[in-house]
């Protein structure tokens, strides 16, 4: 029987929906192979198994630290596995057997958040672009969400076209199992995700307080988990005065569903992405995208979102203002995301990845 374990020590962080779509999926159409699962001690209650080739093992390895180097390295040679499938970049270098690797994007070799102390963070990103092109060479098969990620590896480490597969991600936040979430106010732009200083939360808010000139009452609702970058976003936002933007905190998926379905529109800003979700989530629900044109958003988005220099404030702010001001375009926009969302599925996904496994195999 082949064996293959899956690092899924990500699966309660901003990725990890990916993780869980893929073990849910890969439980329907590989009942064969035994899978290990190696996830946190703390997350054994995010996703149970529901058949028997399927089994959790406590992993309590944190990324990026020496023990992921060292006794991680120990605990998957132990394990005996004929591949592992690193679900994110950090792994032991030196683990030799077969492996797959998700690169879910270059964010971290190409950035700065502010929220970060700035000499520890390019210390960090130094030792990431070293140990980013070692695990790119060391890899067996290497999985990407977009070509645009694909490309971006392939220009950075140098690797060949040919070892890695683009496998696209979905979404699944479903319309009927929405919950009202109580807000003091009805008309709001909505924004889902981190505010690290890529996601260029700043601009969106002074587009936002432009809007207020034609639309005073408009909210602009920014949905995550009220972190250190949310709170230097907040502090800014009070030191200029701004006016009528919403902080949630973090919303469950009954909430989220909500506000997606009955927001104005959905507004994507940020200056780099690896595939984009919320976009795709955003709609699947029904909302009207407006999304930044960079990276790979225009690949994924296509049709279903109307695009702006993520630069230009001005620029963003019009657009935005087209939709709330043309229910013709509305509509259409909605619509058209509709099909475009339509076009994605964590089936395919979880069976394209269970196909990059055979060939990893195969080699």
């Amino acid at each position: 029987m082949t064996k293959i374990a899956i690092d899924a020590r990500i699966i309660n962080s901003s990725t990890g929906r990916y993780v869980e779509r893929l073990l849910s999926y890969l439980e329907k159409i590989d009942r064969t192979s035994e899978y290990l699962i190696l996830i946190p001690t703390k997350d054994l209650g995010h996703w149970k198994p529901s058949t028997n080739n399927f089994k959790l093992v406590p992993c309590d390895i944190g990324n990026y630290s020496i023990a992921e180097q060292t006794k991680f390295k120990t605990i998957i040679k132990d394990l005996e596995v004929d591949l592992v499938h690193f679900c994110m970049p950090q792994q032991p270098i030196y683990y030799k057997g077969r492996t797959v690797t998700t690169f879910h994007d270059l964010t971290l070799l190409k950035t700065y958040n502010v929220d970060k102390n700035w000499f520890i963070y390019h210390i960090k990103q130094a030792i990431g672009k070293w140990m980013f092109r070692k695990v790119a060479h060391k890899s067996t098969e290497i999985i990407a969400p977009t070509n645009f990620t694909k490309q971006e590896l392939i220009n950075f480490a140098k690797i060949p076209d040919e070892k890695i597969s683009v496998t696209y991600e979905s979404a699944d936040i479903k319309k009927e199992e929405s919950k009202p979430i109580e807000l003091p106010f009805d008309k709001y732009i909505l924004y889902v995700g981190k505010q690290s200083s890529y996601k260029n939360i700043r601009r969106l808010g002074e587009a936002h307080q432009k809007l207020l000139e034609t639309n005073p009452e408009l909210v602009l609702v920014l949905v995550g988990s009220i972190d250190k970058a949310a709170l230097m976003n907040q502090t800014f936002f009070n030191k200029n005065n701004f006016k009528n933007i919403h902080f949630t905190g973090r919303v469950d998926d009954q909430n989220l569903a909500w506000l997606y379905s009955n927001c104005a529109c959905y507004v994507f800003p940020s200056l780099m992405e690896g595939f984009g979700l919320p976009g795709i989530e955003a709609m699947g629900l029904g909302a009207p995208v407006i999304s930044s044109n960079a990276t790979c958003l225009p690949e994924v988005y296509g049709d279903g979102a109307i695009y702006f220099d993520p630069l230009d404030v001005d620029d963003m702010a019009a657009k935005i203002d087209l939709v709330l001001s043309d229910d013709k375009l509305r509509s259409d926009l909605i619509e058209r995301g509709y099909q475009q969302f339509n076009k994605y599925s964590w089936e395919k996904m979880a069976q394209e990845t269970h196909e990059v496994y055979m060939k990893a195999l195969n080699k």
